[in-house]
């Protein structure tokens, strides 16, 4: 899909000024996992698709989260939808989510655990979510490894 010419020079500027990793939202909730006492790898590749990252990976619990954002993702709440080049924007939007839908289906089949949020969740909200699914992640692994006679 060829970029659509920008509507007016501030918009040209607006959009230049986007960022697609280490947002706002997705540092707050890193800085917030990070002082709990949890590690893990950031902007990690997506198995199979490696022009796809995962925003926060847990690797050993294999549990991928991700935050998006609510205008390019098409959040139910907050999306909105440009007036100037509407279509282009239509069309460009709706394949971010289906890019969403495949990423997270390319995720669970490699077997991990798949957590998206939305920009304007609470990152204490989320910090508190990811840590319940890496703690119960934890707790298997230890019960299969136990189950297994493993490590």
């Amino acid at each position: 899909m060829r970029a659509a010419p920008p509507s007016s020079a501030d918009v040209a500027a607006r959009m230049s000024r986007q960022t697609n990793r280490d947002t706002g939202a997705e540092r707050a909730v890193r800085q917030l996992l990070h002082a709990s006492g949890y590690r893990y790898r950031t902007h990690y590749p997506v198995p199979g698709m490696r022009r796809r990252k995962i925003d926060i990976a847990f690797t050993r619990a294999r549990l991928a989260v991700l935050i998006d954002g609510c205008f390019w993702h098409g959040c139910p709440e907050h999306a909105t939808s440009p007036r100037a080049n509407a279509e282009w924007w239509r069309q460009k939007l709706d394949r971010n989510i289906e890019r969403d839908q495949e990423t997270n289906e390319q995720l669970l089949s490699e077997g991990w655990t798949v957590l998206r949020f939305w920009e304007h969740e609470s990152p204490e909200a989320v910090m508190l979510q990811v840590a319940a699914a890496v703690e119960r992640e934890k707790a298997d692994r230890r019960a299969r490894l136990t189950k297994g006679g493993g490590r």
